[in-house]
């Protein structure tokens, strides 16, 4: 029996039409993604008028002001921006209630945990009965049309494997504690109401996104995983990060899986308004616009196999080591190859010595274009990143 609250307006046919509209292509222009951040803020501050809690955060400015969010909590899929927009999740399904926080059997889950709704065929908007630290025995691998909507609970998926996004598309994940992930696999793990089969070793991601498309992750803490705390490989694009507090860890995301797999080429990560610490990226179009940097050992992005990385409105503040200023590092590749790379710094504030090295079309100062696209002041960082990570939301109260 489903544990569900309201009615399922689509059937299934009409979601794989709608995967099939949907697929993995890339948007074909990025530039006119990255302009939508001018937009997109302009437009919210204009809808808020006098209500006091906007930001110029235009994700959160979309809903948070609303006391009734809980009643309308799919109107969510409707405020992403950049790449992932258009990751509605399960905007189109019922709401699906965990009831249960244990993950008793990988293979045949049992109805009310997480794993049993994930890997349902029809969309679900996914939420929780009461707050639950959740350890998973293996990977909790998600089908598509899924939105994980944590808010109203404080929810942990922490101690075991986490979530991975293999092949997918439309998936949501929203208001969720993940953290000290571990490795999984030589195992059955069940993906589908109809199929399970062999997991091998896992990497122990927080978020492992493999091959999967439209894919939003938002307002999630992430901390101490064994891999990365976000990874997005094998083709993957159309990808929004947003509003995360990223920490406490080595590997903090890795986009792209390795400089000879040119399928990245085609992948399109948009990293907003988050707390964290270094990037790495290879191949794709990259947009990381107004973040907070602090606290890296090496470097906070990086990047090998010729990717096209646009900074805009961020802050970085270098820790006091000497040899740790530089917040760009070209890996693999000497200068002659690098200095063509498209790398830009727009409105970045650079604190305690930190300094960019831009390259291609951004270290000319005859480019312009990026100077109509938008990003809040790097001065505001602190308002834009106040509430990053999971929220502490109440029913009948602004989130």
């Amino acid at each position: 029996m489903l544990y569900l609250l309201t009615q399922w307006y689509n059937s299934t046919n009409c979601s794989l039409l709608r995967i099939n509209k949907l697929n993995s292509s890339p948007v074909q222009d990025p530039e006119l993604v990255v302009e939508e951040v001018h937009k997109s803020i302009h437009a919210s501050r204009r809808n808020l008028g006098f209500l006091s809690c906007g930001t110029g955060n235009p994700i959160d400015d979309c809903w948070r002001c609303d006391p009734d969010w809980e009643k309308n909590r799919q109107g969510l899929a409707d405020c992403a921006i950049r790449f992932g927009r258009h990751a509605i999740g399960g905007r189109d399904g019922e709401i699906y209630v965990v009831t249960h926080s244990g993950d008793y059997d990988p293979v045949n889950p049992k109805p009310g945990t997480l794993r049993y709704a994930v890997i349902q065929k029809e969309p679900l908007w996914i939420i929780f009965q009461r707050d639950m630290v959740i350890k998973l025995k293996e990977e909790l691998i998600m089908n598509s049309f899924k939105t994980i909507d944590g808010r109203g609970a404080s929810v942990h998926i922490a101690g075991g494997p986490c979530i991975t996004i293999q092949y997918m598309t439309n998936i949501i994940i929203h208001g969720l504690n993940i953290h000290n992930c571990k490795q999984g696999g030589n195992a059955n793990v069940r993906d589908s109401p109809d199929h399970y089969g062999w997991r091998t070793i896992s990497d122990g991601d927080g978020v492992s996104i493999f091959g999967g498309s439209h894919v939003w992750v938002d307002h999630c803490s992430l901390s101490n995983c064994n891999d990365g705390l976000v990874d997005a490989i094998h083709g993957s694009t159309a990808i929004t990060i947003s509003n995360n507090y990223m920490t406490h860890h080595n590997k903090v995301m890795l986009l792209g899986h390795s400089d000879s797999y040119i399928q990245d080429k085609n992948m399109q990560v948009a990293l907003p308004s988050t707390i964290l610490e270094v990037v790495s990226c290879r191949h794709g179009y990259f947009h990381v616009v107004n973040n907070d940097y602090s606290h890296w050992e090496m470097y906070a992005i990086g990047g090998s196999a010729e990717p096209t990385i646009k900074s805009q409105g961020n802050r970085f503040l270098v820790p006091d080591d000497r040899f740790s200023k530089e917040v760009t590092k070209h890996e693999d590749a000497p200068q002659s190859q690098w200095k063509h790379w498209n790398w830009r710094s727009e409105g970045d504030l650079l604190l305690n010595g930190a300094f960019f090295t831009a390259s291609g079309a951004g270290a000319s100062s005859s480019y312009a274009k990026a100077s109509s696209l938008g990003a809040r002041p790097s001065s505001l960082i602190t308002t834009i990143t106040s509430a990053a990570g999971a929220h502490n939301c109440k029913k009948g109260k602004r989130c």
